[in-house]
Formats: structure tokens, sequence, C-alpha cells
């Protein structure tokens, strides 16, 4: 096979593959293009330069081939809705106890948030008088509205 149809079905191939890896992984295309692309070298490397449908079929993304398998052999439109608000809530999840959990033991606890809120409000209370004024809050630059300190935004008086 020439070259340039090699490379042609590959990027029939990736383009494929992309829009399936992308609803699980909720990445850029650029990152999702990189993930499979190194999938695919892997699998290259694992079978002397050539890989067969079967292969490159084991390397593009199994999770929906499982809801479609847990789903009877058919996947509805409201399934695989439920299937990415489940994994984006997963995602988002993670997230949250990542940067609460002070212990690293993938748990949320009321210390774990008194200590995140207690280090928050030390950065917020740049005098270091334990408490914060309006000055000392940030101004995200968007125009010069500030919070009133009662947690409404107003002009600046």
């Amino acid at each position: 096979m020439r070259k340039t149809t090699k490379l042609a079905l590959a990027y029939i191939a990736l383009a494929g593959a992309v829009g399936g890896a992308a609803y699980a992984e909720n990445l850029d295309s650029a990152n999702v293009r990189e993930r499979t692309m190194m999938r695919l070298d892997k699998a290259m490397k694992d079978n002397d330069g050539k890989i067969t449908f079967d292969q490159f079929s084991d390397v593009m993304d199994a999770r929906l081939k499982k809801l479609v398998a847990d789903n009877g052999g058919k996947l509805t439109v409201a399934q695989l809705a439920d299937a990415l608000e489940k994994a984006r809530f997963e995602r988002m999840a993670r997230r949250i106890i990542a940067r609460y959990d002070s212990k690293g033991d993938g748990t949320l606890t009321s210390d774990d948030i008194i200590g995140r809120e207690k280090k928050l409000f030390a950065m917020l209370d740049k005098n270091n008088d334990g408490k914060i004024e309006k000055g000392e809050l940030p101004n995200d630059g968007r125009d010069d509205r500030q919070w009133d300190g009662e947690g409404n935004e107003g002009g600046v008086q």
C-alpha cells in the first residue's frame, strides 16, 4: 500500500476515533488526536509496525463499545447523555476532592473545607488584621464594579 493511501486511511480512522474518544475524555480535539496517535503508535510498535483492523479496534475507545454492549447492543440518545453527564460530574467531583482533600485520602471532610477556607481567607486578608475589607478583594478587571461587602456588586464608592 502506498504511503499516501496509508496516511489517508489513518486520518479517516483517526477522525472516527476522535469522535468516540472525545465524548469520554472531554478534552480538546488536539489532545484527543495526540492521545489516539500515541495509542496507535504503541500498537504499531507492539505488532512489528503493522496492525490489523481487530488490533486497531482494540486501541479505540472501549468505553463507548462497553456502553453499547451494556445496553443490549443499542445506545439511545438519552442513555448516551446520561453516561456523558455522569462522566462529567465524576470529573468535576475528582477535581473538587483533589482541591480540598488535605490528607490525600480521596475523601472530603468538614475539616478539609474549613482548612481551605482559612487559606483563602488568609490570602484575601492582605493586611493580616483578621478581616477582609472591600479594598482587599480582587478586582476581576471586567469593569469598575466591586463587591459592596454585602454580597452584591455595585459601583465604586
